[in-house]
Parts: structure tokens; sequence; C-alpha cells
């Protein structure tokens, strides 16, 4: 006992503006200047788009509220695999947090390889900076890399690994400055969508793109099959506000936490009118069906009206991508720590630095994946982005139930926040989770995964159960 009263502590400095910047950080990186022009195309057209994100958003508005009630309940890091496994035990608690894990760790990587794509792609266009292109390393499947901005990407790498060993405090400064970047990038949008575009450049409210830089136009028939379609993949843009709670244990003394409990239903609202006046700016600045014969039009559009503008827009985009990586490499070190908590993992995984309060080991983990990321190429991951999708809805899910469970196992339980609606507010959780889930895995669904995802989802699944038995043997001998 006298070793755990003299154990390292997490640092308790987040308030609730940190908590809603880690969220809303996580969730807005740069899919909404590289990929506005898909959804466009997917949805025929701007409005059909901006129906389906704001119909998502509302859809896991309810699932953010479990996370409230839940962590205020239980604040502590990595709560999830607490939650499930004080409602339904040790393996099913594991394979929580392994499928969130999924869901998060390997974001960190990729967002490194988006820095080093838009790099290469946008500012090595420009003849001053033709040097970015200079050296080229290797093609990996299919995919060019070159020296220079891997080298730029590593060092954006650095700096969220370098701020994450300084604890939790540093890291929310980097997330506090990123979303003042990311809403910047946003207002400057909506200003030359109102100075030079119509809301008549969105219209017909359904029409079909057939000449688009993808080489494949619209595929929906119809407006409500437009919606549809967007819809299904609305809730990979909205991952990352599970990244709240997984640093609850850092919260500051005097947090109120009931207010706490709807920060991430708050940064799930306030990323789908950010989604959403971002897809109005972007598709009524000239006709959107031009808009989206370019690639990467967001950015295109603005070089053909100004290049100033355009630059800014452009390190706005650069930028973005360590909002999601900073948010996720914090909330993965604290599953990981979570994890080795409860045994699940080696023990090396619960150790704290003494010094800054941040997980150790995990945070040694979590910089060696993220580090490999710009070296990987951009079609190296792809695959992962479904993958890390249905992990983290499974997740959620779980979540749900367990707070479903919680609410009749432990009624006196304190609840400073409650889900808005009761025991119908979680169900509509839970539902809302499956449905998702559903959409994921019926093989006739427009989302569901590819033979290539399943390998993936599977071989994760197999490595996780032959850790879980291994640590889990252990667990028994040392409770026996």
């Amino acid at each position: 006992m006298a070793e755990n009263a003299e154990a390292p502590e997490m640092q308790k400095s987040l308030s609730l503006f940190n908590f809603f910047t880690i969220g809303f950080g996580a969730i807005i990186g740069t899919g909404w200047v590289l990929l506005v022009g898909d959804w466009m195309v997917l949805g025929g057209g701007p409005f059909p788009a901006m129906i389906a994100f704001a119909i998502g958003a509302i859809f896991l508005v309810p699932i953010g509220c479990v996370f409230g009630e839940l962590t205020a309940a239980i604040p502590i890091s990595g709560g999830i695999i607490e939650y499930v496994d004080r409602t339904f035990g040790r393996p099913l608690g594991f394979l929580t947090g392994w499928m969130l894990l999924l869901g998060n760790a390997p974001l960190c990587p990729w967002e490194a390889i988006a820095i080093s794509t838009l790099l290469t792609d946008r500012f090595g266009a420009f003849p001053v900076l033709s040097w970015l292109r200079s050296v080229k390393l290797y093609t990996i499947l299919g995919a060019d890399v070159y020296l220079w901005p891997t080298v730029i990407a590593l060092c954006f790498a650095i700096l969220v690994i370098f701020l994450n060993f300084k604890g939790a405090g540093a890291a929310a400064k980097l997330s506090s400055f990123l979303t003042k970047a990311l809403l910047t990038g946003m207002i400057l949008a909506m200003v030359i969508s109102f100075a030079t575009g119509s809301p008549s450049n969105g219209l017909p409210l359904f029409s079909r793109a057939t000449e688009v830089a993808s080489g494949e136009g619209t595929k929906a028939t119809s407006f409500f099959g437009g919606i549809i379609a967007v819809l299904v993949m609305t809730p990979f843009f909205y991952a990352g506000f599970d990244t709240i709670p997984q640093q609850a244990e850092e919260a500051s003394a005097d947090l109120d936490w009931k207010k706490f409990g709807i920060i991430p239903a708050l940064a799930l609202m306030a990323s789908g009118l950010f989604y959403l006046i971002c897809i109005y700016a972007f598709g009524t600045m000239i006709d959107w069906h031009e808009f989206v014969k370019s690639s990467v039009p967001a950015l295109a559009v603005l070089e053909r009206i100004n290049l100033f503008f355009y630059i800014a827009m452009l390190i706005i985009a650069t930028l973005g991508p360590l909002g999601p990586m900073n948010s996720f490499f914090g909330a993965s070190t604290r599953l990981m720590l979570a994890l080795g908590r409860k045994k699940m993992l080696p023990e090396s995984f619960a150790k704290i630095d003494p010094k800054s309060g941040a997980p150790l080991t995990a945070n040694l983990f979590m910089a060696g994946l993220t580090l490999i990321g710009p070296f990987l190429g951009r079609n190296m991951l792809v695959p992962l982005t479904n993958v890390a999708s249905l992990g983290f809805i499974f997740a959620c899910t779980m979540a749900g139930v367990a707070c479903l469970r919680l609410r009749q196992t432990e009624p006196d339980l304190p609840r400073p926040y409650k889900v808005n609606g009761g025991i119908a507010g979680i169900i509509a959780a839970i539902l809302a989770g499956s449905i998702i889930i559903a959409l994921m895995v019926v093989p006739f669904s427009p989302a569901a995964l590819k033979p290539v995802e399943w390998i993936i989802t599977i071989t994760w699944i197999v490595i996780g159960m032959v850790i879980f038995m291994i640590f889990g043997r252990q667990f028994e001998k040392a409770a026996a």
C-alpha cells in the first residue's frame, strides 16, 4: 500500500476548454480541406452532403452524452475499460479497450502521412519550393516518398511527441492553438464565399457530377440516396470526441463535472457546425460541378481566387493534422496506461513519469508508431480508415451498454451529469452505434468493410486474444 501511496500521479491541469479543444481538434483535422469535394460528389451536391453531416452529428450526440455521464461518474484515464470491466467482466473490458486502441493509435502515423502528402503535392508545386520533391527515396504501394517532406513531417511528429512527454498541460496548449487556426480557416472560407460566391452555385439540390478529379462521378440516383451515401461515412469524420474521457484523470481539481458531462456532445455539435459551414462555403464559391473537377478542389479554387488566401489556407491545412495526431496520441497512451493498470498489458505500461505525470512506456510505444508514419507512403494506411472507424464505433456502443447496465447495478453511484432523456437517451445511443456497425459489416451496405479490412480487423482481434490470454493467466495467478 505504501508503494501505491508514493506512486507518481498524473498532472491535474486540464480545464473544460482544454477538454473541448482536445475533442474538437481530434475530430477536425484536414479532411474538410482534402475531401470536401468528394463529399459533394458522393452526395450529388453540397446540400445533400450538409444534411448528411447534420444527421450524423445528431446521431452521435447521444453517444457523446453517454461518455459524459460515465466519465463524470468515474473520472479515470482510459475509463472505457473500467466501465465495461465493471459491468461485463475482464474479457469484454479488454476487447473494448483493444478495439478503441485500433480506432485511435493508427491515426497518429496516418496524420503524419497527411502532412507529408500536403507538403509534396501542394507546397512542392511552387517553383520556389520545388526542392521538396528533389530527392525521391522510394515508391511504396504506388506512392512516392520524398526526403524533405518526410523530414518536415517527422519534425511535426517530434513536436507532438515532445509535448506529450511534457504532460497533458503542454499537449493541451497545442490543441488550443490548432483549434483557433482551424476556426480561422473556416472564417476565411466563409468570407470568401460571401464575397465571391452565390447560393445558386450549389443548386440544383441534387444532380450527378460526371467530370471529377477522382474519375468516379456521383453514384447516387436521388436526393435521398445522396444523403444516405454521405451519411454512412460521417462517423469516421466525427471520430475523436472519445479522446475527451480518456484523459479525465488529468482534470483540474476544481473542474465542474456536471458541466464536463456536456463537453463530448458539445465538441460533436461544434464539429458538425464547422463541417456544415465549410461544405456550404466551398460548395457556393463557384459552381460546385466545376469545383469538383480539380484535385484537392478546396485549395485549387482558392488558388484561382486569391493567391494570398490560398497560401493562408494551405498553411492551415498543413497544420490541421497536428490536432488529431496530438489528441489521438494522448488518448492512445491513456488507453494503454489503463490496460497496464488492469494487468491486461505488461505492467510497464502502467508506469507514469514522476516529473511530467505522463504515461512513460505508452508514450515511448506511441512515439515509435508515430515516427514510422511518414516513411509508409500515402497508400499504406488507407484500409485502416474504415477499420479504425469500426473499432471506434464498437467501443462507443459498448460504452452505451455499460452505461445502461451501471444504471441498474449501481443506481447509487454519484453521477454529476446524467444523459438527457434518461434510459431512453442511453438506448438511443446504443441503437445509433448498432446501426452504424451494421452498415459497416452487412455485405450489401455501401459502407461494408472490404476483404483486406476484414483481414486487418480479425488479425488485430486475434493478437489481442493472445495478449489477453497470456496476461490474463498472470493476473489469475497473482490474484490467487
